[in-house]
């Protein structure tokens, strides 16, 4: 059986032990006389016995505490020593301290009551209140480290929960602001997708009619629109690097797009979609509310409108395109409505972020967002997106 390297401290203290006990055996200082071994020399067996043990304070705790007691019973019958009683004190405290948790919830009881019962013991035997110092003596040795060891012990353990508990709110820290980072990049992409898709596609549409129409009026006309969106999908992107520059810390551009600005999305589309045979209107059945709509459902609702808007550019049929909102105190809802169908001539290519951003945006609000083919009520097939937005503001969903 191979031994435990000992700890370099209780090399130190064994070291020290030692050499302080033989001092005091030199000297000639001995704790008591008439004993069973009166020759002095005997009191050093249980010294170097302690000292030895003292190495195994930390590395095997209940061993040194079984050894120790042993020895300390046996040290009884010698004259004894101060450093022999003071070792034997710091392994009971170290069998607290480094032992099982067992260990250190049962010594303490126990060296209590072994305090108690030497105290009574001595009382019976003796019949003499003195003896009263000799169950002190015993508590001193055995109850005092012991409970030392418990209290420091019990220090111990709160400051590694401490530690640990504030490591797991750090880390909890980090998680929350990953997540924030990771929202406010999908809200960034949400917004350049909306603002920037729209004009984008009006581009590709016309751009790609101008090179398959041999037509110098038709051309002229495309690249009209073409340089129309060029520049108003150029402010739109100024406005967003303005907003991401911004410091100011506001969740919002003081100058976010409401529902006022669809009558200007509208006229937009009807520029964009003439060439395709598109026509919009917009049915705003809408109750005036004495309070205004919060800035997140009025930005939402319009981003709703522009993307609809741009979808139907890009793959609906010559036909009717309607927007219509309505409003009461608990909901603002948004449909748009187009024909569905195989769309002739020149498309823009869809990559489907479109209804996955609208989608997202509803989620945040709480609210509900339907895209899809349905039946209207004469028979006839359209596409349908409708949103139900809360009149009131709500705390964004994780």
């Amino acid at each position: 059986m191979t031994l435990p390297r000992p700890h370099r401290d209780d090399v130190f203290i064994a070291a020290g032990g030692l050499i302080g006990g033989l001092l005091l055996w030199a000297v000639g200082l001995h704790t008591q006389g008439g004993r069973l071994f009166p020759a002095h020399w005997v009191a050093l067996v249980p010294l170097a016995v302690m000292a030895g043990l003292e190495l195994l304070r930390r590395t095997m705790p209940r061993t040194a505490l079984v050894a120790g007691t042993l020895a300390i019973v046996a040290d009884q019958f010698t004259t004894g020593s101060v450093a022999t009683v003071l070792m034997f004190t710091d392994i009971v405290y170290a069998a607290v301290v480094y032992g099982t948790p067992a260990s250190a919830r049962r010594i303490p009881v126990t060296t209590g009551l072994i305090s108690v019962a030497a105290t009574i013991g001595y009382v019976a035997w003796y019949r003499d209140p003195e003896a009263l110092l000799v169950g002190m003596v015993v508590g001193l040795v055995s109850f005092a480290p012991a409970t030392t060891g418990a209290l420091v012990r019990a220090h111990r353990q709160a400051a590694e929960t401490a530690t640990l508990r504030a490591q797991q709110t750090a880390l909890l820290a980090e998680m929350d602001r990953t997540q924030a980072v990771t929202a406010e990049r999908a809200r960034m992409a949400r917004e350049l997708h909306d603002m920037v898709a729209n004009h984008l596609s009006a581009i590709a549409i016309h751009s790609t009619a101008a090179l398959s129409i041999d037509d110098e009026a038709t051309t002229r006309q495309a690249l009209n629109v073409i340089r129309e969106n060029s520049v108003e999908g150029l402010a739109e992107m100024q406005r967003l690097i303005g907003l991401l520059r911004d410091s100011s810390g506001d969740a919002e551009p003081a100058a976010s797009p409401t529902l006022a600005g669809v009558d200007a999305l509208l006229a937009q589309a009807m520029a964009n979609g003439a060439s395709s045979g598109l026509t919009f209107t917009l049915d705003d059945a809408r109750r005036p509310r004495q309070e205004p709509l919060p800035a997140p459902v009025e930005l939402a609702a319009y981003r709703i409108v522009q993307e609809s808007l741009t979808n139907a550019l890009k793959h609906a049929p010559a036909g009717p395109v309607t927007v219509t909102l309505g409003q009461d105190d608990r909901a603002l809802t948004v449909r748009v409505t187009s024909t569905f169908g195989d769309r002739p001539g020149p498309r823009a290519p869809g990559s489907g972020a479109g209804l996955v951003g609208m989608r997202e945006r509803v989620a945040l609000l709480g609210g509900v967002f339907e895209a899809g083919p349905v039946t209207a009520a004469d028979g006839v097939k359209i596409w349908q997106v409708r949103a139900e937005l809360p009149a009131e503001e709500r705390t964004p969903k994780p």
